[in-house]
């Protein structure tokens, strides 16, 4: 056999593989659709189905600033002007640590994750980047980039603030600091 018959093998079962994997992962993402009656916050909704059961949907690939954060309630409002009361479909996955499902959530064709990113009310949530399409994952970060370099959102001011996920884990760190009292900083309750 010749290399280059040999190379044309190597690629032919590469993308065959890619393929069928391609094949079963779409195979294994569920759908759901409905409206949507609240909005969290600027990552957080709420979908009623046709059956009327609510679901707490986590938008993938995203993450938004705290309702407590600087900006959290301006990246709040945005996602409600884009999806608040709309027909949604939420392609999913998964379901995270609280129950929520993780997916995305497209109106009328557009996609509200990378929307929220686009308009620099949202971080792409790079922890989890693994999770989405290539497509999805470059969209994403090329989304975030361009809002940083146009100053939109959450990027007008300086500094940048503090990524949500930096703020959460501060926050734990100190409701623990303040519990236990042989801490060196542990916060006075008197």
């Amino acid at each position: 056999m010749t290399d280059l018959g040999l190379a044309w093998r190597i690629r032919s079962s590469a993308l065959i593989t890619w393929l069928v994997f391609s094949g079963c992962t779409l195979a294994l993402a569920d759908q759901l659709q409905g409206q949507v009656v609240k909005v969290s916050d600027g990552d957080t909704v709420t979908v009623l189905d046709e059956q009327r059961q609510q679901h707490v949907i986590r938008l993938a690939g995203i993450d938004a600033p705290e309702k407590s954060q600087p900006h959290g309630q301006k990246s709040k409002a945005f996602l409600s002007q884009a999806v608040f009361g709309r027909h949604v479909t939420v392609q999913f996955d998964k379901r995270d640590r609280y129950g929520r499902i993780v997916g995305q959530v497209v109106v009328q064709g557009e996609d509200a994750n990378l929307q929220q990113l686009q308009a620099g009310w949202a971080w792409h949530y790079k922890q989890y980047q693994r999770e989405q399409t290539p497509q999805d994952r470059a969209d994403y970060a090329e989304a975030e980039i361009q809002a940083r370099d146009k100053n939109l959102g959450l990027w007008q001011g300086q500094p940048p603030p503090e990524p949500p996920w930096a703020y959460r884990a501060r926050l734990k760190s100190e409701r623990e600091t303040a519990r236990d009292p042989t801490s060196q900083h542990a916060v006075s309750l008197e």
